[in-house]
């Protein structure tokens, strides 16, 4: 016989873990939600103010919004002139230069779809992407320092090499028809002077068949795309997997663009700088809407070096530096450190080191967020300037918008609030999908995407985060996330990369084990880095072991991101031995 439930049981029931946040419509600074709106509206309020820089010790190249919106309507009637139509896919294989930010706003403005490729791919990586991705044309850097794209490609598929540009006929990849390569740039030579090829076409080419389209017809195009419409393509890092292509709308894209100021806390023109590529979502959101949206500058590095870095934040007063704690300590060991004014600084994310510097003088801190590339960065957010004690170590309130849930990871049920299970987000910044996956493959019945990480919420609707629970450590009978450790260690001077994982102990369960890379010439210990460790986070979370590779032995993704796979195999070798 079914008990009967009470009135007052009922009542006495715990809320469940599920959070909406604020309307999108209520948020502060948002403007056109379409990837060409948001061009056209910042050139309409900033024309004339310098939006884009590339330079070295020698050259300068600046544009302004005007002749960013003026570049990127020239690729999009080139584009326009070569039959990309709605919805077809550019590929954009470039370093950070400007031609990169003009391509993925022209191809946008055109109606196409902008694919973002690594180069940092090996040859069997760029196969992969370029099947995947199944793009119609292709504008690419030929050198990026020791490779060649083009080789690369005609070595994967030689019959490209005996086409023509618009002509290309591929079994291997059957959608690219076009190739453009860029000129060199800040001194380099012209890629093509070394082997020229009818099969590719160059970028001055290609931009001349911009004559052949009105500049009032692409703006038409651009007037068709709605938010709703895919806006771009990226793919995940593969740390355990083949990379996924992440569909993007055309809003997700631009919420986080004009969103980023409001979350910074920045007021004023933000001259943003990154030495990490734009093919990776989090920084062309980040660092673009941080600058273009204040009506500041992007200024550009095409791959990172630690000394020309140092140059340009000082040349150029940057004022918001993306990058990663090992890069900052590259920083620390670069011979124009000391001598450095880096006094401009106002915003550093996971900024520590940087704050050493005697001339920084600043009280900013990153705001703890949570995102994805699925969520095309920010899903739950800190705002900076906000009191720690309001946010008690979490990882934010909801975002304008978005709904999270914490469901059971075995039954996807949602669990009581407060209870810890694996976080799911939908809302307008969300991924429509992965490449050639159905949607029940991407999200579950309601609609969600389930992260694969963990965590929990608070009544006051806030986010803590728990690590991947794939990656979660369970040592002692306690739970340790890698990155929290990582996050921790990446600030010894003296790192340049850092994997910790668990390995099997029959007192423990898992073992702790932290795995670093040195900086070239920096001499580490594993004694220093646990009393290190030990200053900052808890015993139990303490690598009982450190250990130190080359990053030959370390293997690392094609968006740079280790492969914890990989170092635990290193790790359980070195200790058997």
């Amino acid at each position: 016989m079914q008990a009967a439930v009470s009135h007052q049981d009922t009542l006495a029931q715990p809320a469940l873990s599920l959070v909406a946040g604020p309307s999108l419509a209520d948020e502060a600074g948002q403007g056109p939600h379409t990837i060409g709106g948001y061009l056209r509206d910042l050139a309409a309020r900033y024309g004339p103010r310098e939006a884009v820089v590339l330079r070295n010790r020698t050259q300068r190249f600046a544009w302004t919004y005007d002749d960013l919106l003026a570049r990127s309507l020239e690729v999009a009637r080139a584009l326009a002139a070569a039959g990309i139509g709605k919805g077809a896919r550019v590929g954009i294989l470039m370093t950070n230069r400007p031609e990169f930010l003009s391509s993925l706003f022209g191809t946008a403005l055109a109606g196409g779809v902008p694919v973002a490729l690594s180069t940092f791919s090996t040859p069997s990586e760029l196969d992969y992407l370029l099947k995947a991705s199944e793009i119609s044309l292709l504008l690419f850097e030929q050198h990026v320092l020791k490779k060649d794209f083009f080789v690369m490609i005609d070595g994967l598929e030689p019959a490209i090499g005996h086409g023509r540009p618009g002509h290309l006929v591929s079994q291997r990849y059957p959608y690219l028809r076009h190739l453009v390569s860029l000129p060199g740039i800040l001194g380099d030579a012209d890629p093509l002077t070394s082997h020229e090829d009818g099969a590719v076409e160059r970028w001055e080419t290609f931009l001349a068949r911009a004559s052949h389209v009105p500049e009032a017809a692409v703006l038409a195009r651009a007037d068709a795309v709605h938010p709703a419409d895919t806006g771009g393509i990226f793919f995940s890092s593969g740390t355990t997997s083949l990379p996924k292509g992440i569909v993007h709308s055309q809003r997700a894209f631009a919420i986080q663009w004009w969103r980023w100021p409001r979350i910074f806390a920045m007021n004023e023109p933000v001259r943003s700088w990154t030495g990490n590529g734009f093919f990776w979502s989090g920084n062309v959101s980040m660092v673009v809407g941080s600058a273009l949206s204040t009506g500041g500058a992007v200024i550009l590095q095409r791959y990172f070096d630690a000394e020309e870095a140092l140059f340009l934040i000082e040349a150029e007063k940057v004022t918001f530096t993306s990058g990663r704690p090992h890069q900052w300590a590259r920083f620390q060991a670069a011979s124009n450190w000391v001598s450095a004014d880096l006094s401009s600084l106002r915003y550093v994310t996971r900024g520590e080191q940087i704050w050493e510097h005697p001339t920084v003088d600043t009280d900013w801190d990153v705001p703890m967020s949570f995102g994805t590339t699925e969520t095309m960065t920010i899903c739950t957010s800190r705002v900076a300037g906000v009191a720690d004690e309001a946010y008690a170590g979490s990882m934010g309130e909801v975002l304008p918008g978005n709904t999270i849930k914490i469901v059971d990871p075995f039954t996807g049920a949602i669990v009581p609030m407060g209870e810890k299970g694996e976080m799911c987000i939908k809302g307008p910044t969300l991924m429509t999908g992965y490449l050639g996956k159905a949607p029940e493959e991407c999200f579950d019945a309601q609609g969600f995407y389930c992260t694969g990480d963990g965590g929990r919420i608070d009544a006051q609707g806030r986010f803590f985060w728990d690590g991947r629970l794939t990656d979660m450590i369970k040592t002692g009978g306690a739970n340790v996330a890698p990155i929290e450790v990582d996050e921790v260690v990446a600030r010894f001077p003296g790192v340049k990369r850092v994997q910790t994982v668990g390995v099997p102990d029959d007192l423990l369960g898992e073992m702790v084990v932290t795995a670093i890379v040195p900086v070239d010439g920096a001499r580490l210990d594993e004694k220093s880095v646990i009393g290190f460790c030990k200053e900052h986070i808890a015993s139990f979370k303490v690598p009982r072991r450190v250990l130190f590779f080359t990053d030959e032995e370390m293997a690392i993704t094609g968006s740079e991101k280790v492969k914890p796979a990989v170092v635990k195999e290193l790790v359980a070798k070195r200790l058997g031995a």
